[in-house]
């Protein structure tokens, strides 16, 4: 039965990895500036400030100052969007079960994917973007971390072997 969950589990992980490169490279997300140079493109598109999107978007909620889907599904959707690898990865990568290579690994993941999203003109570098799926990684790791989901996930014998 263990056997069998783990194929749908890894099955489930590749089609949410076509998802996420669907959401994050494919469809209608051209540049507006396609005529500028690369670092000119970067320059323009990218934001390196902690918190400028997010307190906009927040902002944005409380004062109606922009229509409630564009900041409601920008903040939960980049939340959620990595959530799932919080609790995929630990899971089918053994080595990236404790929280500080989880984050490391996680943390570079992210940076390479908002870098190849400035470089392929898919999307920007958005460090908020990147405070966001951070976020919704831990959240999905702490989730992986909660006894009841080890012990449905985890084999028997790795649950009986403790870790020193």
């Amino acid at each position: 039965m263990r056997r069998v969950l783990k194929v749908v589990i890894v099955i489930s992980f590749v089609f949410y990895l076509l998802g996420l490169v669907s959401l994050l490279f494919l469809g209608s997300r051209g540049s507006v500036w396609s005529d500028l140079s690369l670092v000119e493109y970067i320059e323009k598109s990218s934001n390196f400030v902690p918190f400028k999107t997010i307190s906009t978007y927040v902002k944005a909620i409380f004062d109606g100052s922009m229509n409630l889907d564009i900041p409601i599904k920008n903040l939960v959707g980049n939340l959620i969007m990595f959530f799932p690898m919080g609790i995929y990865l630990p899971y089918l990568v053994k080595r990236i079960n404790n929280v500080g290579i989880f984050s490391f690994t996680t943390i570079i993941l992210l940076f390479v994917i908002e870098i190849l999203q400035s470089v392929s003109r898919r999307g920007s570098f958005d460090i908020d973007d990147f405070i966001l799926n951070m976020l919704g990684t831990l959240i999905g790791f702490g989730i992986w971390k909660l006894n009841f989901i080890q012990k449905l996930l985890k084999p028997k014998y790795q649950q009986q072997v403790k870790s020193y």
